[in-house]
C-alpha cells in the first residue's frame, strides 16, 4: 500500500507570527493528528571518560540522549523567517548517539590542498558537466564552474533568490567567487565550493568520515538542552557576537557588525560546550542523511522513546527528481531573521548533492 507523506500545517511556535502545528499521517485508512512536541528534556551525556590518544585537531564528544529538533524562540529573533526555518525540525524527539570524535572546526582550505596535492583530486565544481548530465543545456554553457553569492545593488524582493546567486565559469575551491578569486592568506579560512562527494572524498583519505544529522546536533548543542543558539538562548550575550552571520539589509549590504563582512577564517569566535568552533553561521556542514522534511515526525512515530544512532531516511525526499538532497547544518555568513534563521542549533538545512557554493564547507568526524 502506497505510504502517504505527513502533511504540514502552521508551524509550533511560540511567537506572534504562528500559531499550533498538527501533523496528519495517513497510513491505510486511519489519520491521526499529532501535535508537535514543545518540550525539551535535558541532555544525559554518557558518563565513560574520553578516549586518550585524541586525533589531531578533534575533540571527544562523549554522546547520549538528548532532545533533537528546534522550536521559535520566544523573543530576540521572533520572526516569520524564523518560523519558516524551524518548519522541518519538528517535532522535537528523544535521541541517543554513541560517542565520537568530531574535528574542532570546519576543514580548512590549507587541509584541503593537502588532500588535492596527495590524490590529485579534482572537484565537482572543477569538471566540466556533460551533455548526458544537461541534454537541453547549449554546449558553450557546459563549463566547469559553481554558484556564487552576489549580491545586488539595492534592495530586492526575497522571493526569488537568483536576484543573489549566479553560476560563475571558473569559480571552485581555489577560487571561491570566480577566477579572479584566489587564497592567498586565507589558509586558515573554511574550504567551499565543495560538493556532497567532494566532502565524502576528503573524509575517506583523512581516516574519517561526515557526521549524521544527530550527531551533528549533539555536538552543536555543547550538552546543553533545548537552547536556541549553540551558547545559549541571547543572539548576543553580553552585547558580543557569537558566530558570522549576515547583519545589515540582506542580501544587498553586509555592515559587518559580527566582524566579519562575508566568509571568516574559522575559530574567530568562543567554542561550544565541546570546544567547538562556528557550529553556528559562517559556512554551513553538510551531513551525511539524507533529506526529507518530515523526517523527524516519521521517525517519532516508528521509533520507541528513544531512537538509537539514526541515519537518516533510506533516500532523499524526492527521490524521481534530479539532484538527491542531503542535509546541511549549522547556517552560514548569509544568514539573518530577514530570509534565514538555520544557525538556530536545533535548525536544518539541504541542498543538492552535486552543487556547491562559496558558503558551503563540512566538518568531519571519526569513530
Amino acid at each position: 500500500m502506497e505510504k502517504k507523506p505527513l502533511f504540514y500545517a502552521k508551524a509550533p511556535v511560540i511567537c506572534a507570527v504562528s500559531g499550533w502545528l498538527f501533523v496528519t499521517v495517513a497510513l491505510a485508512d486511519d489519520q491521526t493528528n499529532v501535535a508537535a512536541a514543545q518540550t525539551f528534556v535535558p541532555t544525559i551525556p554518557n558518563p565513560a571518560a574520553a578516549p586518550t590518544n585524541a586525533p589531531a585537531g578533534m575533540v571527544w564528544i562523549p554522546g547520549g540522549e538528548f532532545s533533537m529538533g528546534g522550536l521559535v524562540p520566544n523573543d530576540g529573533i521572533c520572526s516569520l523567517a524564523t518560523a519558516q526555518s524551524v518548519q522541518d525540525a519538528l517535532p522535537v524527539h528523544r535521541v541517543y548517539v554513541d560517542g565520537f570524535w568530531m574535528d574542532k572546526t570546519d576543514v580548512t582550505n590549507d587541509e584541503f590542498e593537502k588532500f588535492v596535492n596527495a590524490t590529485r583530486y579534482k572537484t565537482i565544481a572543477e569538471i566540466a558537466p556533460t551533455p548526458e548530465q544537461f541534454p537541453t543545456a547549449p554546449v558553450e554553457k557546459l563549463v566547469a564552474g559553481s554558484t556564487v553569492f552576489t549580491p545586488p545593488p539595492s534592495a530586492v524582493a526575497l522571493s526569488d533568490y537568483l536576484q543573489w546567486w549566479r553560476y560563475v565559469p571558473g569559480a571552485n575551491w581555489r577560487h571561491p567567487t570566480g577566477p579572479d578569486s584566489d587564497l592567498k592568506g586565507r589558509g586558515n579560512y573554511p574550504v567551499v565550493q565543495i560538493a556532497y562527494a567532494d566532502a565524502m572524498a576528503y573524509a575517506q583519505w583523512a581516516g574519517k568520515r561526515l557526521p549524521t544529522e544527530a550527531e551533528w546536533e549533539f555536538a552543536g548543542r555543547g550538552g546543553l538542552s533545548g537552547k536556541t543558539f549553540a551558547w545559549g538562548d541571547e543572539l548576543k550575550p553580553d552585547g558580543k557576537w557569537r558566530a558570522n552571520i549576515y547583519e545589515g539589509l540582506f542580501p544587498a549590504n553586509d555592515t559587518g557588525a559580527d566582524g566579519f563582512a562575508g566568509i571568516a577564517p574559522v575559530a574567530q569566535f568562543s567554542p561550544n560546550g565541546y570546544g567547538l568552533y562556528d557550529m553556528a553561521g559562517n559556512v554551513w556542514q553538510w551531513c551525511s542523511d539524507w533529506y526529507q522534511p518530515d523526517y523527524y515526525a516519521r521517525l517519532k512515530l516508528a521509533s520507541a522513546a528513544i531512537a538509537h544512532n539514526p541515519s537518516g531516511p533510506g533516500s532523499s525526499y524526492n527521490p524521481g527528481a534530479q539532484p538527491p538532497q542531503r542535509v546541511q547544518r549549522g547556517g552560514s555568513f548569509l544568514c539573518t531573521d530577514q530570509y534565514c534563521t538555520r544557525y538556530m542549533v536545533g535548525t536544518r538545512g539541504k541542498g543538492d548533492v552535486d552543487t556547491g557554493s562559496n558558503h558551503l564547507g563540512f566538518r568531519c568526524v571519526k569513530n
